[in-house]
């Protein structure tokens, strides 16, 4: 199974794909059903260790491990194992 990191990083630099029509979901907790996302267009750096977002005049730093899913124009590419349905994030 292919991790949610290479297949950012397959996203990203492979021509074939257009960054900006990804969306990933992820955990945070406090938010709406603990869960937010984030479009390609707002990811900055793809790190060895977590993912660069910049929202609201700041960068933050997501883990990969907090991940729960992947979508590439509206529909899920990988999503974790157990987690909860994918479109529950807007």
């Amino acid at each position: 199974m292919r991790t949610s990191h290479r297949l950012l990083l397959r996203l990203f630099f492979d021509p074939q794909f257009d960054f900006d029509r990804v969306r990933v979901v992820y955990v945070n907790r406090g938010a709406p059903a603990d869960r937010s996302s984030a479009t390609g267009s707002m990811i900055r750096r793809l790190d060895a260790d977590y993912m660069e977002i910049a929202a609201d005049d700041r960068i933050t730093c997501i883990p990969y491990h907090r991940i729960t899913a992947i979508l590439y124009d509206g529909g899920i590419v990988w999503e974790r194992p157990g987690s909860t349905r994918a479109e529950e994030s807007g």
